[in-house]
């Protein structure tokens, strides 16, 4: 499938017709640039309006493409993101079934949501309006989605760290913590290098330690952690002579229903991700089709203004959709400007004109109505 498409307009002559400049096009495309496919790109026959609603109209056109196409591209990009995470097969993009670029090189133009006898500039911001709350609705869904993920990244990274900062509750068992009235237990975390130390010197670093109650409940790369039961009076001196020696004692008090809670919190923020996530798949497939189909809509607008502003009245013109490749470009453009044989269009070529080389957007003058549009 091609990614990059022009759509673009040709002026039909006096005396010819569009069905033979087609058919003119046609030959010269399958003589000179076979391999570039080429479709009609039917527009009907728009509300014109004063020349000075299509000038001003002319003026925003470029700058809400820009706009269009960059919401669709973040779609996509989300609907990738997504189908990688979730494992998707990622699956062709579609507008109402029809694959995206079917959708634009078989493009009929839907007259009950815009209707054509609408002022072009109300067609116009009504796509700009549909566009935008798309967008905002997107931004809601993935802050939602992301707020998830955040959290139960919070987790992870607790779960995953070092014994120094990760969370302890699943390594601690209840009869590994003595807990009454004169005594407690509290949790060390040693250096892996200095364990012997730990073992030779607990039960001296303070008066009121329990001889032989350290015992090694994990162990990581860098770290063990060690239990020691002692006086509950001691514990804050107990801390910090444990810290002068570089053992750090952390802070931790066993609680079935914290550890209950804790892992039906866990359990249900995954549970909300998969949903959130799937809910916001499904969400950018239709609405990716909706963006894409105003999209195209708006591209017919604008070849259509910008077609009646270089060709002039009555609309007379012949606009088509090409997929060259990079090497059959320049030949493809000079076919194009050999088949404009308007009046109004002999101004653009001249090599020393500078022209209205803006009014499509487009940085590049040609004597005929072109502009890209990038699927990805």
């Amino acid at each position: 499938m091609a990614t990059r498409y022009w759509v673009a307009s040709l002026p039909v002559g006096q005396g010819t017709s569009a069905s033979s400049l087609w058919s003119r096009l046609q030959e010269s495309i399958s003589k000179q640039s076979f391999d570039t496919p080429l479709y009609r790109f039917n527009i009907p026959n728009l509300r014109v309006g004063t020349l000075d609603s299509l000038l001003s109209l002319s003026d925003d056109l470029s700058k809400a493409n820009s706009f269009i196409e960059g919401v669709s591209h973040k779609i996509r990009r989300q609907i990738e993101e997504l189908e990688r995470v979730s494992g998707v097969v990622s699956s062709s993009l579609t507008v109402d079934g029809v694959p995206v670029d079917s959708y634009l090189t078989r493009f009929v133009w839907d007259e009950a949501k815009y209707p054509t006898m609408s002022p072009l500039k109300e067609t116009v911001d009504g796509i700009h309006v549909q566009i935008a709350r798309i967008e905002d609705d997107l931004k809601v869904r993935v802050a939602e989605y992301g707020n998830v993920r955040s959290q139960l990244n919070a987790i992870s990274r607790k779960q995953a760290g070092s014994l120094a900062v990760r969370d302890l509750s699943n390594m601690v068992k209840p009869q590994d913590i003595i807990t009454t009235e004169h005594l407690t237990t509290l949790l060390a975390v040693v250096p892996s290098y200095s364990q012997k130390d730990w073992l030779s010197s607990y039960e001296t670093l303070t008066t009121f330690v329990v001889p032989r109650s350290s015992k090694k409940l994990h162990e990581d790369n860098e770290y063990a952690l060690f239990t020691v039961t002692l006086f509950s009076r001691d514990a804050d001196n107990f801390r910090t002579k444990a810290r002068e020696r570089s053992f750090q004692i952390r802070d931790f008090e066993y609680n079935s229903e914290t550890q209950e809670s804790r892992k039906q919190e866990l359990e249900k923020l995954m549970q909300d991700q998969e949903s959130l996530r799937n809910s916001l798949l499904q969400w950018c497939y239709t609405s990716y089709g909706e963006v894409f189909s105003s999209w195209m809509h708006f591209c017919a607008v604008r070849v259509f203004s910008e077609s009646i502003l270089r060709y002039g009245l009555p609309p007379s013109f012949l606009s088509v959709v090409l997929a060259p490749s990079l090497k059959s470009e320049k030949k493809v453009r000079s076919i194009l400007e050999g088949l404009c044989t308007s009046s109004n269009s002999t101004y653009w070529k001249g090599e020393d004109e500078v022209g209205m080389g803006g009014l499509g957007g487009d940085s590049d003058a040609h004597p005929y109505v072109s502009f890209t549009v990038n699927l990805v």
